[in-house]
């Protein structure tokens, strides 16, 4: 269905909400409205009504959704509000955030150098490169040397 394979043996809203930008609440208003009960499995609903399902969730517009249902309000470039499903809404974002840092307004260039872009704090957290781990041999000789460094400085 829509270009993913779902399975046939999962309730029809949770089984909807596997593709990419369809959440369970969504799924469960398109099923209400398409007359399908929620609490048959995917693979239990009639063809005609999986057809109409998935006609529906082709639809950019979604003309019957209400406007905070939709995950592209006001875009950019069609200046429409629209629900994008799938790889059309990884290439809606990821066009987002090059138009960002094409204009290079503050979110562009901290998407550009890598850095947090929500005020979160950098000093100590998302910090760059790997963490140096230590080796358990390395523990068990630093603590046996330990107690001897000790014993030889109370002697003296």
């Amino acid at each position: 269905m829509v270009g993913f394979d779902l399975p046939g043996y999962v309730k029809v809203p949770y089984a909807i909400s596997r593709i990419r930008g369809v959440g369970v609440n969504l799924a469960m208003a398109l099923s209400k409205q398409l007359g399908i009960d929620p609490s048959l499995r995917l693979g239990e609903v009639e063809d005609e009504k999986l057809e109409s399902l998935e006609r529906v969730l082709r639809d950019k517009k979604h003309a019957s959704l209400p406007l905070w249902f939709k995950n592209r309000r006001s875009d950019v470039l069609e200046s429409e509000d629209m629900h994008l499903i799938g790889s059309d809404l990884l290439m809606g974002v990821r066009g987002d955030v090059e138009l960002l840092k094409r204009i290079k307004c503050w979110r562009g260039v901290r998407h550009s150098l890598g850095l947090k872009v929500r005020g979160q704090r950098t000093r100590v957290t998302g910090r760059f490169g790997r963490s140096v781990g230590v080796s358990k041999g390395k523990l068990k000789q630093a603590a046996a040397a330990a107690p001897a460094a000790q014993g030889s400085q109370q002697g003296a």
